[in-house]
């Protein structure tokens, strides 16, 4: 057994000594990003800002203690969360497969045998044990760049699952502002539905005075039956829109509670993007692609090698132990086995297998290249977009508030005209029928802003941060690219 270990030794350092690997080192691709982020904003000034708004954990943009909740709970429920973190759970299993290459490969076996001769009466028991010892050496980088791929695989994985989580987190918020836009519309109606049933009664009235008619009075109803007849489509989308959030939180469909009306929701004054250099850094995307280049880069190393020798170590040792009944005792020990040998094998000729499995590694990752230039000029048209739109749907929506204060005031107007007998009932009606859909608008325009500021977050990258267990306070959240290496690397030890 000694000159077994002696043998593992040797193997162990040969393998040490083999530090040559072929194919390209990774390299960061060069990409020179915008040196500022396209939008429409009046004030240059803001972009120049490093501190960014998509640096804030999700718990501080959000500030609604129900929304926090609920995107809380999407984060521990959600299956499309629970699928990525099982992909995380499997990536790093592969790894620990691909790296257990990288060492020797060491086997036990044991034999036992037993009989009788009956010609000679004789009785015996024999049992062997020994260990057979396997282990490639590495020279040109074969295993170890099959190890960088699989390692990058899984760092690709864990970005995966931040772009899972920044997605969710995005999706709840988007859909609870929805909610609560359809909410406010829901209120608008029932106001609406209110004061006009009281104009209808009060209109019958001035009919039986004779200071009306009835066509003043079919007027009225004919706005009271329009918003009556919006209810029921509003009561539709708010409990498919509830169904749509019990899903993301992984429960089945249920009521969603409310926390504060769509009005009351803070936002921010300005929202700076940030430096766009950033950009590269934060959106978890991003640098999925990046480990998914990586990858394909080692992939290059590991095609490279199988051109040149592969060479294998083999050692085995043990002993044969038994009784029989021809001798007098046991014997101990009574046969040693060891044994060693190398292996050497060179492709010759494989038809072009060898030099096609090359170029499909290059092609691989000229693709992963592609796609990752790709995804950080689509990011960058992303951000753009969000900036843009945030900007724009918030104009809408202070000058549609102009919009609404302007009809009230006319819808006001209009009443003590009407009751001075200086105008019809008609014109009263019109301006009641403008400014509910007006307000109809505005409620619309109100929930789009939300919605649009939700997306300039998710396309900064930001949202996906864990919350602290205690306070609210931000913390400064570590890179997840530094996370899945560690996690990894212990993973691996075990």
């Amino acid at each position: 057994m000694r000159k077994l270990s002696s043998c593992v030794m040797a193997m162990l350092s040969s393998g040490i000594l083999a530090g040559c690997m072929v194919g390209p080192d990774y390299h960061r691709p060069a990409v020179q990003p915008p040196t500022a982020i396209r939008d429409l904003s009046e004030n240059p000034q803001v972009q120049a800002q490093a501190a960014s708004y998509a640096d804030l954990p999700w718990w501080q943009v959000f500030q609604d203690p129900q929304l926090q909740e609920l995107v809380r709970t999407a984060l521990k429920q959600n299956y499309d969360l629970q699928l990525a973190t099982e992909r995380i759970n499997a990536a790093r299993a592969q790894v620990a497969v691909t790296r257990s290459s990288l060492f020797p490969q060491v086997a036990g076996n044991g034999n036992f045998s037993g009989g009788k001769e009956h010609n000679f009466q004789t009785k015996y028991n024999f049992l062997t044990l020994t260990a057979d010892a396997a282990f490639q050496l590495d020279l040109f980088g074969k295993l170890r760049r099959a190890t960088e791929a699989s390692r990058a695989q899984l760092l690709a994985t864990e970005d995966a699952k931040q772009t899972v989580i920044l997605t969710l987190v995005s999706d709840v918020a988007s859909d609870y502002f929805a909610l609560l836009e359809l909410d406010l519309q829901l209120q608008i109606t029932n106001e609406t539905v209110k004061t006009q049933e009281d104009s209808v009664r009060l209109t019958k009235f001035r009919v039986e005075h004779g200071v009306a008619t009835k066509l003043d009075v079919l007027q009225a109803q004919q706005v009271l039956d329009s918003a009556n007849a919006t209810i029921p489509d509003l009561e539709r989308q708010i409990a498919q829109e509830e169904n749509a959030i019990s899903i993301l939180l992984g429960e089945y469909p249920h009521a969603v509670p409310r926390g504060r009306p769509l009005v009351e929701q803070p936002l921010p004054p300005e929202v700076p993007p940030g430096l766009p250099s950033a950009l590269i850094e934060r959106r978890p995307d991003i640098r999925e692609a990046e480990q998914t280049l990586v990858a394909s880069n080692a992939e290059i190393g590991v095609a490279k090698a199988q051109f040149f020798p592969q060479i294998s170590l083999t050692g085995s040792g043990g002993g044969a132990f038994g009784r029989s009944s021809a001798f007098s005792g046991l014997m101990s020990s009574q046969l040693g086995i060891w044994a060693y040998g190398a292996q050497v094998s060179q492709p010759i000729f494989t038809g072009g297998a060898l030099t096609g499995n090359l170029r499909f590694a290059k092609s691989e990752n000229q693709q992963a290249l592609i796609a990752y230039r790709q995804t950080i000029q689509r990011a960058f048209g992303d951000v753009s977009d969000a900036l843009i739109g945030y900007q724009k749907f918030h104009q809408v929506r202070v000058r549609q508030e102009d919009t609404v204060a302007d009809l009230q005031e006319s819808v006001r107007l209009s009443n003590m005209r009407y009751k001075g007998g200086t105008t019809t009932y008609l014109e009263v009606l019109d301006g009641q029928r403008s400014l509910f859909s007006a307000e109809l608008t505005l409620a619309q325009a109100r929930g789009t802003e939300y919605q649009s500021l939700v997306q300039l977050y998710r396309a900064l990258g930001g949202g996906w941060q864990q919350q602290p267990a205690s306070g609210n306070q931000a913390s400064k959240t570590p890179n997840p690219i530094g996370t899945a290496e560690e996690a990894s690397s212990q993973e691996i030890k075990h």
